[in-house]
């Protein structure tokens, strides 16, 4: 029977590590050794154990000093370890319980029974490691579900507030209220996509997918002509010249570039320039360009721009609608589709953030 798992066996008697290591490694584990207290610690810090078992009597740094050391590791913390000791050692077992170890074997050992209980151990580890990895990507989801809603719900709620502060002119209502059909459209959208990309079978699905950057930036330019109005800003839009495809969804494409945008317009100072452009970049790949003319970021802020949770200022200058995962969401999206998201100091003053991606074939 084959099992999954990394053991480390941790005793000074060679014989003994001889023993215990070949009896689990005939049953599929893999299995490292430590003759002492100290090289168990260093071993586990190199690669995490999904379980130890421990020889608490060694000389030097012995099994207890070692379950504190290990118990005061954040990232060692939930490695179980079972201890093992002498049938005369049995009142020991009381405080190695009281020190971190889940479980004990005595020795001499019965095969069956060290077997059996390392079995369940490590099901129990690595079943935990399964539900957290799950509980994480289902977090992250919701992460990336609440963020891309925020932008077409921005829209909606800041083209209704014109609306109904009769703050328009009559001729112009209906753009503004295509803006509000369309943005919620959009949020309908997300939501439908990332329903079916829970689906079996769905992740080969866009492998094949190409985007138009030409399409993106009149998307870009028609949704958020009127808010850059009203902030004041100009905004310039250069198509390329020639057919500027790339390897990612469309919808996806606009989501992070949506993100460039919003930031633009969240920080930006009253007035200046917004210019978004589609461009050659290395070879094989095109990007889209989204610069301003404002105060640019410093070197000390560049060095967390990407970080989640993360804003440029203190401040909030959505009152508690940012949530600082923008830029971080939308780098793991872009790395994810092949390419990349970075920033530069924009010649002459300013911000530029570059979305690169591959062309497609």
């Amino acid at each position: 029977m084959t099992h999954a798992g990394r053991i480390l066996v941790v005793d000074d008697q060679a014989i003994n590590l001889r023993v215990v290591s070949s009896l689990l490694e005939r049953q599929g584990y893999q299995v490292s050794c430590a003759s002492g207290g100290e090289e168990a610690l260093q071993a586990c810090r190199t690669s995490i154990p999904d379980l130890i078992l421990l020889d608490m009597m060694m000389p030097g740094m012995d099994g207890f000093s070692l379950l504190k050391a290990i118990k005061s590791d954040e990232s060692l913390l939930r490695v179980p370890v079972i201890c093992l000791t002498s049938v005369q050692d049995r009142d020991l077992l009381v405080q190695a319980f009281e020190a971190g170890a889940v479980d004990y074997v005595t020795k001499p050992f019965i095969a069956e029974e060290l077997l059996a209980r390392v079995g369940v151990h490590v099901g129990l580890k690595m079943t935990r490691d399964r539900l957290e990895r799950v509980a994480n990507e289902r977090q992250e989801l919701v992460n990336l579900v609440a963020h891309d809603l925020k932008n077409p719900l921005t829209s909606i709620l800041f083209a209704s507030d014109i609306l109904v502060n009769n703050g328009v002119k009559p001729e112009r209502v209906p753009r503004y209220l295509q803006m509000i059909h369309e943005s919620a459209s959009d949020a309908l959208g997300y939501i439908r996509r990332y329903l079916e990309s829970q689906a079996p079978g769905e992740e080969d699905a866009v492998v094949d997918a190409v985007a138009d950057l030409d399409a993106a930036l009149d998307w870009l330019g028609q949704r958020y002509e009127l808010q850059c109005e009203s902030k004041g800003l100009v905004l310039r839009i250069s198509h390329s010249t020639s057919d500027a495809r790339v390897q990612i969804e469309q919808l996806v494409l606009r989501q992070v570039a949506e993100n460039l945008v919003t930031n633009a317009l969240k920080y930006a100072a009253k007035g200046g320039e917004l210019h978004l452009a589609a461009q050659a970049g290395a070879p094989g790949f095109w990007r889209l360009v989204a610069e301003d003319r404002g105060p640019g970021i410093s070197a000390q802020q560049q060095r967390k721009l990407f970080k989640p949770f993360m804003r440029l200022t203190d401040g909030d200058p959505l009152d508690g609608v940012s949530s600082g995962l923008g830029l971080s969401l939308a780098r793991h999206i872009v790395m994810s589709a092949g390419g990349q998201l970075f920033y530069e100091d924009r010649e002459g003053g300013g911000a530029r953030f570059v979305i690169e991606l591959p062309a497609a074939e």
